[in-house]
């Protein structure tokens, strides 16, 4: 016999008693008591019980369960996980008990005020930056664990996927270093198998994890996305960096296929920052740095990431974010100089930012220094790019830092992002006058061993907005991503020139390639007169020119890894090829 200690609707108390019954095949006492524990908190508990730790659950007599005599024969373990699933699911929510989904692009959704509690301090609270780890003796060696938290953000009580129960730390090492990671996949079994169609979002409790920018080894435990991290196992993971690695902003995020769209746009993420760059310029090695990971912040009627209609409306977002913090403040003095290291890692969309009176000084991107010090009134940042920016605070008072409207093929999401809070005694201090050279040589014609073209489609419903995201197909080359199949084959020490193409009339899309960074020569039939360095990149649709071309050095590293559009919806898709580099 078992006893549920119930405190919610006795609707609720049945459906889960008969839930426990038919799985576990134990017979259930129905009882509620007030103890004030709610539905959410009940699933929270049977989230750990489908982990693993159910025996400590059991224990838990005075909150939900009560053991009269036992569990009985018949109670396997096997059942209990099946009852857990079971009760998980109900302690969701009707929506989810019943097996309704979000939709593609349904809208106008309000959350349950009953399972989404209003947290205190929704804004305008103090910046927070997320832990720092830094490298001893040439290693930085550390766990990362990846589990269910509840977490408040911008005024939403919200159930999420998560590195360390939050924002991810933020891993500080320098060039010829070894990152050591001990990988704890903390998350509940997956409820679902393989699907037929491995672009469609699936077994959302896989893992892995992607170093995103780094120059560096795309096999074995290194920077190998193409390892699965199952529920309930740890992994290793070591990434050993070049002696002449770029010093500057990186990131690292899940990437396994078939959930990694779901679980960036829960927030899991984390800054990796090559420490080194720009150390022999006062004016930035004096600067406060800032780390800041914009997201934008998406849930479900129940304040969770369960079902990829909710990530797929091109409305989805609910606000932007920035270390999990909806419009923080950022203190600075008058005349202060400031290094923010920008990471997007949001999931979808780009992010046009304009800090009020102020310009915005780029020195970096995607951890590449500039030669100069690009000033901006705005700038675009787009999903998987950095950018380091100087912030000179002009004279006391209050400034906004928004996204504003832009047009990517569709409205970029907008709103505040933080805001600037400049008092206190001025400091003196300047911007520097001029940069050094940038680490990487720029590619000749001459060097040019080899070109090829890739091309970006889509195909899409009539009346696109009011379709479901299985009416979707995103593709390199007209294919879908296959994992056993090999698309571009290049020798290791080749030099190419790559064009890639955008026939998707709809979207502009983000390219982004693993393992080496690569030269703009050309955006949207427009020569780029700088030839930035990036790892990611805009490539804009059809109206906008439909092109971008770029140039990389094949160096170092042979083995497999990604090519994908960063807009992590259309990666999920399908938008995505495995490239091998070999050696003769």
């Amino acid at each position: 016999m078992l006893n549920v200690y119930c405190s919610v609707q006795v609707e609720w108390c049945t459906l889960i008693a008969n839930e426990f019954q038919k799985a576990a095949g134990v017979k259930v006492s129905i009882t509620q008591k007030g103890s004030g524990e709610t539905i959410a908190q009940a699933g929270a508990d049977m989230q750990a019980l489908v982990s693993g730790s159910w025996s400590g659950i059991m224990g838990k007599e005075q909150r939900f369960f009560g053991t009269g005599r036992g569990l009985g024969p018949r109670a396997s373990r096997r059942g209990l996980l099946q009852a857990g699933l079971a009760i998980g699911t109900l302690a969701l929510g009707p929506r989810i008990a019943r097996g309704q989904s979000g939709g593609g692009h349904q809208h106008g959704q309000m959350p349950d005020p009953g399972l989404i509690k209003a947290a205190v301090a929704a804004s305008d609270q103090p910046l927070w930056e997320p832990e720092v780890r830094r490298s001893a003796n040439g290693v930085l060696s550390t766990s990362l664990r990846c589990a269910y938290a509840w977490r408040d953000i911008g005024g939403m009580h919200l159930y999420l996927r998560s590195y360390e129960g939050g924002v991810g730390p933020t891993l500080r090492m320098k060039p010829g270093e070894t990152l050591k990671i001990r990988l704890i996949n903390d998350l509940p079994p997956n409820r679902d198998l393989a699907p037929s169609n491995p672009s469609y979002p699936h077994q959302l409790n896989h893992t892995n994890f992607h170093f995103h920018g780094a120059h560096c080894s795309p096999g074995g435990i290194a920077d190998n996305v193409m390892r699965s991290m199952l529920p309930g196992r740890s992994y290793d993971i070591e990434i050993t960096l070049p002696p002449d690695h770029t010093r500057g902003t990186y990131w690292y995020h899940p990437h396994h296929h078939g959930s990694a769209d779901m679980q960036v746009a829960s927030g899991m993420a984390g800054a990796i920052i090559v420490e080194g760059d720009f150390a022999d310029v006062p004016e930035i090695a004096q600067a406060r740095e800032r780390v800041l990971l914009l997201s934008e912040v998406v849930f479900d009627a129940y304040g969770m990431v369960e079902d990829f209609g909710t990530l797929f409306p091109e409305t989805a977002t609910r606000f932007l974010a920035i270390n999990g913090q909806r419009r923080p403040t950022i203190d600075m003095r008058p005349g202060e100089v400031q290094r923010w290291r920008l990471v997007a890692s949001q999931y979808q969309n780009d992010m046009l930012l304009e800090l009020d009176r102020h310009r915005l000084n780029v020195i970096a991107y995607d951890g590449i220094q500039l030669g100069a010090l690009h000033e901006m009134r705005q700038l675009l940042i787009e999903p998987g790019q950095r950018a380091d920016v100087l912030v000179q605070a002009g004279g006391p008072g209050t400034y906004e830092l928004n996204a504003l409207p832009n047009d990517q093929g569709h409205p970029s999401p907008t709103g505040p992002l933080a805001r600037v809070v400049v008092a206190g005694e001025p400091l003196a201090m300047k911007l520097p006058a001029a940069l050094p050279r940038p680490p990487l040589e720029p590619i000749r014609d001459s060097e040019i061993t080899g070109r090829r073209t890739l091309v970006f489609g889509a195909t899409e419903p009539q009346n696109n907005v009011a379709g479901h995201w299985q009416e979707y197909t995103f593709t390199v080359d007209g294919k879908v991503f296959d994992p056993s199949r090999i698309d571009q084959r290049v020798r290791l020490g080749a030099v190419e020139e790559w064009t890639i193409r955008n026939t998707h009339e709809h979207d502009d899309h983000v390219f982004h390639i693993h393992t080496n960074p690569f030269q703009v020569v050309e955006m949207g039939g427009q020569p780029q007169a700088d030839r930035p360095w990036r790892d990611t990149v805009t490539v804009p649709r059809m109206a906008k020119g439909g092109s971008t071309v770029i140039r990389s050095r094949f160096l170092d590293y042979t083995g497999v890894f990604m090519l994908h559009c960063h807009m992590m919806n259309h990666e999920e898709m399908g938008m995505m090829q495995a490239v091998e580099v070999y050696k003769d």
